[in-house]
């Protein structure tokens, strides 16, 4: 399967990779626009401090859902930025895999809306798994066949194996993992997500510390 260069000193194919690259921060961005907008405030004329105070209790899994998935979701368009930002060239294979993977992330509103509204019932949860988890799968195999089919400056081919190396298959592994125990229990895998992000701040955190030393 032939690739495609990147390079700048192409005029058509520079074009080409802006194209691709301003489509999927745009297929992000929208998506994430749309988490808000599940947020619903009703008009209810003459309402009085304690309805106010009853709604806005129950807008509690819409703002849980609303942080956890815009974490999740900004971090995977943080690794797509990475990967992308390595490229010296691309090929359709590559291509059909970022289209795979924007159809998730455009799906993402949906299930974070579910999950929102019915975060105790099973179904909502593992449909909202099974959204990220492949999401979070497509990312990985992108960066894989990117490495794999040269297509990664070779300056950056260490760094960027890395990513699709087996630790980077852990995101995808916890959401996937999660849906057998949604069966048992919703509230175990949304605390399974949960843990998921507050391990990847922590580390985060930590490598700052690291860097700073």
């Amino acid at each position: 399967m032939a690739a495609v260069e990147a390079s700048p000193t192409s005029t058509s194919q520079s074009v080409e990779f802006a194209r691709i690259v301003a489509f999927t921060d745009g297929v992000f961005a929208i998506a994430i626009t749309l988490l808000v907008l599940n947020f619903d405030v009703p008009e209810v004329p003459g309402a009085g401090e304690a309805q106010v105070d009853r709604y806005v209790e129950t807008l509690t899994g819409d703002v849980l859902a609303y942080f956890l998935t815009f974490a999740v979701v900004g971090r995977l368009w943080l690794v797509h930025h990475r990967l992308f930002s390595t490229l010296r060239a691309f090929d359709s294979r590559l291509m059909v895999l970022n289209l795979a993977y924007l159809s998730m992330i455009a799906l993402i509103p949906f299930p974070a809306e579910l999950v929102g509204d019915y975060g105790d019932q099973r179904l909502p949860v593992m449909i909202y798994a099974s959204v990220l988890g492949a999401a979070a799968s497509l990312n990985w195999l992108m960066v894989r066949h990117a490495v794999r089919a040269s297509l990664v400056d070779p300056q950056h081919r260490a760094a960027t194996a890395a990513w699709g190396g087996r630790a980077s298959a852990f995101i995808p592994g916890v959401f996937l993992l999660s849906i057998p125990v949604a069966l048992a229990s919703p509230l175990a895998a949304e605390l399974m997500w949960t843990g998921l992000v507050l391990a990847r701040i922590a580390r985060g955190w930590a490598d700052r510390r690291k860097v700073a030393r």
